[in-house]
């Protein structure tokens, strides 16, 4: 059968069709279409998958080793900078190993369409040893997915499947394969493995270590590797993932040059090697950072021979196309049409009526009083309030980094520090924060901007939902300096008079701005309003 999908939704029928038994994730950028389209074939199919959102990319790696612990299959997913969140969890467990398989999906963002970098996880996953996935095409991303999960079975460790932004939101058609079962529960008869004291981490990483010839064997004998020479012998290329594809737009009838394709990693060396000898020049295509390239540098003294990224021949930052890919390779291009003057690319804004624009009204005016140096943002929708026309926010850095910096500024002397960050944004790194700015009873106002969804990308629930007053009085919040307020027009001076008053008291109060997301629909914001009476 074939559909027409996003390259993400290919990913997601893939493990469906792989037997896998859970994803766990946080809502992402280039990622979220993945854990949805399961979420929606669960509920109009009835699987058995376990498909809601996790707090956070950790919590989301944990459970997913967890139910691989159990014998079956999971899969993780997340955007790139997830992966940092979930360093933790996803380094051991490569030391640990798995049980049923798991496959870490982690889609990058190069050009940062909606990302603070652009940051390759091929390097982390090369950091934690473990293979790495990296479809060309929508087609690739289904087969591959379903290849990961054996491959992660055969070596008993975690595999992560690359995607990038162009092949996540781009569709194709794709023909899907005959579903498998989904595993039964079937514990190791040894765990020891999944217990990391010392005695058992060391023997364990050894093993590690031992299974990299494997790897890269698993590597070179790949079908989603492949080599093919040509006579002409003047330039090799290798070209991984999507830059593939970019290749192959440039020659209608089949690339001219002898061209090894890696989808497949540890890199494999014998068909390098070979590629290495035939050819005068090695061209690396590559979509990230120059991965591949730098790795090259280490196989070979002849360093010299290999073009890409490092050498200016391809741009250093950014995506690739297939017109940067022509230019390196000398081909002439025609000339597009030119977009017209009068065309302007239009900022990205908050929604008119957005609860969001109220509290930042309300912030601009106290920061006429304060300076604009001194309100910490953080990563949402909110996160907007760094451009025109408010310019409220003066530092974005990391999700959950708006209270601990501003926590590090009143250690620091500045007063008032200002925090404000969004309903999931706290529950998914927030707490920990203002646990340390209470046991420290550091001086600072923190606003939790709450609008009961994850709504910057796509108005998912928001694991926050009815339990922010809770969980600020349970951290240790002085329920004398916890108020409640709606941000809306009618409300401007009372809302600036709460803030101002807040910010005289030299300890942790904390304010929850507290309005639906405009974009939900009217059925749930009611919902919303129903359960937020009952808590208040």
């Amino acid at each position: 059968m074939r559909n027409i999908v996003l390259g993400n939704e290919a990913v997601a029928q893939g493990a469906i069709d792989a037997g896998i038994s859970g994803v766990y994730a946080y809502p992402g950028t280039p990622s979220t279409e993945i854990t949805e389209y399961i979420q929606r074939k669960k509920d109009e199919k009835y699987l058995d998958i376990h498909a809601n959102w996790s707090a956070n990319e950790k919590t989301a790696m944990e459970a997913a080793l967890g139910m691989s612990y159990s014998g079956k299959r999971a899969m993780a997913v997340m955007k790139h900078v997830g992966l940092n969140v979930a360093m933790d969890a996803f380094m051991n467990m490569a030391i640990a190993g798995v049980n049923g398989g798991l496959v870490v999906v982690v889609a990058d963002d190069p050009s940062m369409h909606s990302s603070q970098n652009e940051q390759d996880s091929r390097y982390l996953a090369n950091f934690a040893r473990i293979p790495i996935v990296e479809p060309s095409n929508q087609q690739e991303a289904y087969d591959m997915i379903r290849h990961a999960f054996n491959l992660s079975e055969q070596l008993q460790l975690p595999v992560l499947l690359r995607l990038v932004t162009r092949l996540s939101h781009s569709r194709s058609l794709v023909t899907f394969n005959k579903p498998r079962k989904q595993k039964k529960i079937n514990f190791l008869e040894d765990i020891k493995r999944f217990q990391l004291i010392p005695a058992r981490a060391k023997p364990q990483y050894d093993k590690l270590i031992k299974k990299q010839k494997r790897i890269r064997t698993f590597s070179e004998e790949s079908p989603f590797n492949k080599l093919v020479i040509s006579k002409d012998t003047s330039l090799g290329i290798i070209a991984s993932g999507i830059a593939y594809n970019y290749l192959m737009e440039n020659f209608q009838e089949g690339c001219r040059y002898s061209c090894l394709k890696v989808s497949q990693y540890l890199l494999p060396r014998k068909q390098i090697k070979y590629l290495f000898d035939h050819c005068e020049k090695i061209l690396v295509l590559e979509e990230g950072y120059p991965f591949i390239e730098e790795q090259l540098a280490d196989f070979f003294e002849e360093d010299h021979k290999v073009i890409g990224r490092l050498t200016g021949h391809l741009n250093r930052t950014g995506e690739l196309n297939p017109s940067m890919v022509a230019k390196a390779l000398g081909i002439k291009k025609k000339k597009t049409n030119k977009i017209p003057d009068f065309v302007t690319g239009r900022p990205p804004q908050l929604c008119d009526g957005c609860g969001h624009r109220d509290t930042f009204n309300a912030l601009d005016e106290i920061r006429k009083i304060i300076g604009d140096k001194q309100i910490f943002g953080d990563i949402g929708c909110y996160a907007l309030g760094a451009l025109a026309p408010h310019h409220t926010i003066s530092t974005l850095i990391d999700m959950g980094a708006s209270i601990t910096m501003a926590k590090g500024a009143a250690d620091a002397g500045v007063h008032p520090a200002i925090a404000i960050i969004g309903d999931s944004t706290f529950t998914h790194s927030g707490m920990t924060g203002l646990l340390d700015c209470i046991n420290d009873k550091s001086p600072i106002t923190l606003i939790i901007s709450d609008n009961s969804a994850v709504a910057m990308t796509g108005g998912q629930n928001s694991a926050a939902l009815a339990k922010l007053k809770n969980i600020c009085l349970g951290l240790g919040v002085d329920p004398e300096h916890l108020k409640m307020i709606e941000p809306l027009p009618k409300n401007h001076e009372e809302n600036v008079a709460i803030i101002q008053k807040e910010l005289d008291y030299k300890g942790v109060s904390v304010i929850i701005a507290q309005r639906a997301c405009v974009r939900l629909p009217g059925e749930r914001k009611k919902m919303i309003k129903e359960i937020l009476a009952a808590q208040n």
